[in-house]
């Protein structure tokens, strides 16, 4: 049996607004123990972004930007690549890797976001394999 990104993937989505402050992000990712967030789209924001632990690292601590004067907008990755939840798992993962991203929505057919796979889930995935029937990626 092949792995699919369903297999794997986060329910949960945790979304916040474009014009939301980056404190007001931060404080919901560590509340909620995660390692992204998805911008929702909006009248004048027409695409999804996402905002990583990367991007606070890299936007916000390394460039010394104030988080509380910071719009969401401002730091956010957009448009999203984003996987359906029938795509093999090992396809994903290629496609982190060719990325170099670390955290994926999942679609479903109409191209709304039902969950997030994020690298931290293939920890857990390769394990599996790992004990599992012989080749189940492919």
């Amino acid at each position: 049996m092949a792995f699919t990104v369903r297999d794997w993937m986060m329910d949960l989505v945790v979304f916040v607004e474009p014009d939301s402050m980056v404190s007001e992000t931060l404080a919901t990712m560590r509340r909620r123990y995660i390692h992204s967030v998805i911008v929702n789209k909006t009248e004048d924001n027409q695409e999804y972004g996402i905002i990583t632990s990367y991007d606070i690292s890299d936007k916000i601590v390394a460039q010394d930007n104030n988080p509380a004067v910071t719009k969401a907008r401002e730091i956010m990755n957009s448009p999203v690549i984003v996987v359906r939840q029938e795509m093999p798992l090992k396809e994903c993962a290629q496609l982190m890797k060719e990325n170099h991203i670390h955290h994926l929505p999942v679609v479903d057919r109409d191209e709304n976001i039902i969950g997030m796979i994020s690298a931290t889930d293939f920890l857990v995935a390769a394990e599996s394999i790992g004990h599992g029937p012989e080749n189940p990626l492919t």
